[in-house]
């Protein structure tokens, strides 16, 4: 069983920047992939950025390249989202998703890749 919880949500204004966390357990951390899922209300879950077990790799939707970094630090089991120039259109609730491999592997923007969510935490960006 793994456990992930997230935290770092807010309110912020557009510009601003944010990070959130997502701490995890129940498995050797090294070894899971990772990844971030949003949801806005009235909208289906959609993909914003994944992460291998070991780091090196890392994936992103096209709206937030070069906004948004993704990153780990597996000696404190833990992954980060750093989000920089936030607009209105990033509001939603930011999920974090782990998976049995290491490897992000092809299907990484989908949710179905991933066995274990986060109950969420809200991003509001004020216009």
């Amino acid at each position: 069983q793994v456990q992930v919880v997230e935290s770092g949500g807010g309110l912020v204004q557009a510009g601003g920047s944010l990070r959130l966390s997502c701490a995890a357990s129940g498995r050797t951390f090294s070894r899971t992939a990772m990844g971030w899922f949003r949801q806005a209300p009235g909208k289906e879950r959609e993909f914003v950025a994944a992460i291998s077990g070991s780091g090196y790799y890392t994936y992103y939707t096209d709206s937030v390249k070069g906004r948004f970094t993704i990153s780990r630090d597996n000696a404190k089991n833990t992954m980060y989202l750093q989000m920089n120039s936030l607009k209105p259109e990033d509001t939603a609730v930011y999920y974090c998703a782990a998976r049995f491999s290491p490897s992000v592997g092809s299907d990484y923007s989908s949710p179905t890749a991933y066995n274990y969510w986060g109950q969420g935490t809200q991003v509001t960006v004020s216009s």
